[in-house]
């Protein structure tokens, strides 16, 4: 998989992550790659660690969106502009081979993807406010 299909994969994850909890999401993510087309043990592995990864920065990264984001809170914000911001933060602020703006570019392609007509607009906003 391209580095952008991956991305967008974790994203879903993520998304799905949402739902579930906390001791749930190892059967999920079990599901999740069952369900998963075109997967490479590799991929799969990377999927994996980045997943776990966000996971255990979640509070650190919701503190950072939380004091970005003036009048939102992550608690009112939508699951799919939720999930695509705590991907491109995890990116932008934990891992140094991803630059910001390649980060930025690609939430803002997966809010036009996956969320509402003003999702890019507001991710954009968002993530503007972290750099």
């Amino acid at each position: 998989m391209s580095r952008r299909e991956l991305r967008e994969q974790i994203f879903k994850m993520l998304f799905r992550a949402q739902f579930h909890e906390t001791e749930e999401l190892p059967e999920q993510l079990a599901l999740f790659f069952e369900e998963l087309d075109k997967k490479e043990e590799e991929d799969t592995a990377y999927i994996q660690r980045k997943f776990d990864a966000i996971m255990s920065q979640l509070t650190e990264i919701d503190r950072l969106v939380n004091e970005a984001a003036q009048g939102w809170k992550t608690s009112r914000m939508g699951k799919v502009d939720l999930s695509i911001i705590r991907l491109a933060v995890y990116e932008m602020k934990f891992e140094e081979d991803v630059p910001t703006g390649v980060a930025i570019n690609e939430a803002v392609e997966l809010a036009k993807a996956y969320g509402t007509d003003d999702s890019a607009s507001f991710v954009n906003g968002i993530l503007a406010k972290l750099v």
